[in-house]
């Protein structure tokens, strides 16, 4: 095992600092007892309370949860079978066209995807002559536009690693096709899935470009919200949201690498057991 330059470890702690400095000042300013943003001036968990007591921010993280729950989940629902079916493709154009088609929201500058969407919804709502055509159903459709790459490129890899002779083995004894691929080749790409489901979740919790270009006023998420305060004063109880959002997804990013890595010692099993 090589040891490490100074100058390496010097330019990583320098990176880490950088990071995750202003997150631990957040989160230390998230006790302050005082009004301040800055100066901290005692220990409290009041802004913690006065944070469930907001109805306007509780409202905006129950619509930001609500959309990022159900786009993820259709999400990752659309991208799994669109892996199997581009994993079933012969290689060739077709293939690589369609894999460079589902890559481009990916690529995309978050303003164009924005800004297209809106601008195809306002044309829709037109056609069909509906007033406010922004808001969830718009958001719905924008964040699982955007995050089906991701979910499709978590569960391609797994489907690669998957022998194909199973599923025809299976079906060889009797298995109907559907039933095959949910007992052989489902819980093979599993971390997959999973792996993607958290990372669309997250994607759509975050958003604000896309989101901002597509919502209405009936629905905001909870980026929005902050951004629209920011134009006056951001007042310490959402360092708190802040605070418990970060610890959410920290978890989360826990329990996928704890997932993901118990896939990866049972298929070095199963590969050791076949040989």
């Amino acid at each position: 095992m090589t040891k490490m330059k100074p100058a390496s470890k010097i330019y990583i702690a320098l990176v880490l600092i950088f990071l995750y400095l202003p997150i631990f000042m957040l989160m230390i300013l998230s006790f302050n007892g005082s009004n301040s943003t800055s100066v901290m001036n005692g220990v409290s968990l009041k802004w913690y309370v006065e944070l469930f007591r907001s109805e306007a921010t509780m409202n905006a993280l129950y619509n930001t949860l609500v959309l990022a729950v159900t786009s993820s989940l259709t999400a990752t629902v659309i991208g799994t079978v669109a892996a199997v079916g581009i994993d079933k493709m012969k290689k060739g154009f077709a293939k690589t066209m369609i894999t460079t088609v589902t890559n481009i929201p990916m690529m995309n500058p978050e303003i164009v995807t924005g800004v297209s969407l809106m601008l195809l919804f306002v044309f829709i709502g037109s056609i069909l002559k509906i007033n406010g055509v922004l808001g969830f159903w718009t958001l719905f459709i924008a964040h699982v536009t955007f995050s089906l790459p991701y979910v499709i490129l978590n569960v391609l890899p797994k489907l690669s690693q998957v022998d194909p002779n199973l599923a025809q083995a299976a079906q060889d004894l009797g298995c109907p096709p559907v039933k095959a691929f949910f007992k052989v080749v489902f819980p093979s790409i599993l971390p997959g899935i999973f792996a993607g489901l958290i990372m669309a979740f997250t994607l759509s919790l975050d958003d604000f470009i896309i989101s901002y270009f597509v919502s209405g006023p009936k629905f905001q998420t909870l980026p929005i919200y902050i951004f629209s305060m920011t134009k006056k004063r951001v007042t310490p109880d959402m360092y708190a949201l802040f605070t418990l959002m970060f610890i959410a997804i920290l978890v989360l990013l826990i329990l996928v690498n704890v997932f993901q890595s118990k896939g990866e010692k049972k298929a070095k099993k199963g590969g050791a057991r076949n040989d």
